[in-house]
């Protein structure tokens, strides 16, 4: 595996963010990947647009030449402007992507215990998520973290985990 460091995502990191949004769009083998315009409609957008609001935490993997190759964040949600993994206003939902090259190399697992680690100094005890069914290495990652179904949202599950 490359060797990589683990930072905290700034509010410089929004275009990055961004980018990781759009690689979480879990497109089934042999499948048209989405439309790069499918960031701009408002039910994506709100995932990582002004980041750096109150509550956003998250973290940046950057490989040994400096450039960011995967992210992990969290963002609050509420009844008005719900997540796919939204759950209650309480529970923050986890947004999480790796540049495909990066995948099945034990990013994913490190990037989820920074983000547990933080979340348990901010003192979070739950968090949620919503997954495709057929991402096999998704699921069996946040398995491993915990997480539990909790629900649908259109063909996706939404799963939560206990933090603390």
């Amino acid at each position: 595996m490359n060797s990589y460091h683990i930072r905290v995502a700034g509010r410089e990191d929004e275009p990055f963010l961004r980018e990781m949004l759009y690689e979480s769009l879990y497109v089934p083998e042999g499948e048209k990947p989405f439309s790069r315009d499918i960031l701009e409609e408002p039910f994506m957008k709100k995932y990582v647009e002004n980041w750096g609001r109150t509550g956003d935490l998250g973290y940046i993997a950057v490989n040994a030449e400096g450039r960011p190759v995967g992210s992990i964040h969290i963002r609050y949600f509420d009844e008005g402007n719900k997540g796919f993994g939204y759950v209650s206003e309480n529970i923050p939902e986890l947004g999480m992507a790796l540049l495909p090259e990066f995948r099945g190399q034990g990013l994913g697992n490190a990037l989820m215990k920074e983000l547990f680690r933080g979340m348990k100094e901010r003192g979070i005890e739950k968090v949620s998520l919503s997954v495709a069914p057929e991402n096999a290495p998704a699921m069996r990652l946040y398995e491993r973290f915990g997480f539990l179904e909790a629900g649908m949202c259109g063909t996706s599950i939404t799963m939560v985990a206990d933090v603390i």
